[in-house]
């Protein structure tokens, strides 16, 4: 008999809490400046998604774990700022604003790509998409009397958050209530270097 895949889960990279005081300053200044159906993510939820697993069992948070590990072995902590405002897919068709992720990403970058490799031994669909480092601050549900989005997105190497030492991977379960989800944290995988 298989293990029910009921605990649903991601891998991130948390936020120190002043950078989620900017970005609740940023989000603040953005609400101002952008008309339309815009569903903002409370920064203290907000976190460098690294991988969305969904719902899966407690044998594959061991595999998880184990492909982490190994894949942060050896790996030191990343200098990461957070800055620019842009959107997924684009401004014509916006579904997604975001703050960009910059500095050490290409180390963060093939790190992404070893674990993604890792996964993929234990059934996890490999990305098909380039990795895109970047933290949601909301969600538009559709484009249509959306006003002031270009010209933020236009102007949005201007909001900056600030820079932060990335110093570990966080594995999340994430409960879906009514109001919200509630993240609790499952594991930690400290980036230790050489």
């Amino acid at each position: 008999m298989t293990e029910e895949k009921t605990i649903r889960t991601f891998l991130a990279i948390e936020l120190p809490e002043e950078i989620r005081k900017e970005i609740a300053n940023i989000q603040d200044h953005l609400k101002k400046n952008i008309r339309g159906v815009i569903t903002w993510v409370r920064p203290e939820r907000i976190h460098l998604t690294l991988k969305f697993f969904g719902n899966i069992s407690g044998d594959d948070v061991v595999n998880i774990s184990r492909v982490v590990e190994n894949s942060v072995a050896g790996v030191r902590p990343f200098s990461l700022s957070v800055k620019a405002v842009g959107v997924f897919p684009d401004v014509m068709r916006p579904r997604v604003v975001w703050l960009g992720i910059n500095g050490d990403v290409v180390p963060l970058s093939n790190l992404h790509k070893v674990m993604d490799r890792g996964f993929q031994d234990y059934g996890f669909k490999r990305e098909e998409r380039p990795f895109r480092p970047h933290l949601t601050l909301g969600r538009i549900k559709s484009p249509k009397g959306m006003v002031g989005l270009a010209t933020v997105v236009e102007g949005g190497g201007g909001y900056i958050a600030g820079q932060f030492q990335a110093g570990g991977l966080t594995l999340f379960k994430s409960d879906l209530t009514p109001g919200v989800a509630i993240y609790t944290k499952l594991a930690w995988f400290p980036l230790r270097g050489i």
